[in-house]
């Protein structure tokens, strides 16, 4: 478990701007992330499919899996795990918090 002192966080958007099943792009100090609302849940992973270069915030969400826009590999959006093929690696994921309508993702400190 990550100590919550080596934790930044980002506001990086509002709940507001969410349906259900959406996704949106966020690039985060240099880094590709993919911010996932399902149901009442947010989820943040790496944006890059580990196959391809594709957008995964560009797929279509499934219950709490992503699928790939360009050869269908998908990935568990609450753990990161590679689910289908073709991808067989992993993408890393992010804490995410809600405080009020402010969505924050957390970066390990440099």
């Amino acid at each position: 478990m990550t100590d919550p002192q080596t934790i930044e966080w980002h506001r990086v958007a509002s709940t507001e701007e969410f349906r259900s099943a959406e996704a949106k792009a966020i690039t985060l100090k240099g880094r590709s992330i993919g911010l996932f609302r399902v149901a009442d849940a947010y989820y943040a992973i790496d944006d890059i499919c580990t196959h391809e270069f594709a957008l995964l915030s560009d797929g279509f969400v499934e219950g709490c899996e992503i699928e790939c826009p360009l050869h269908m590999a998908r990935f568990d959006l609450r753990t990161g795990k590679a689910t289908a093929p073709p991808a067989d690696a992993d993408v890393a994921t992010f804490p995410v918090k809600v405080e009020g309508s402010d969505i924050y993702i957390g970066l390990a400190r440099a």
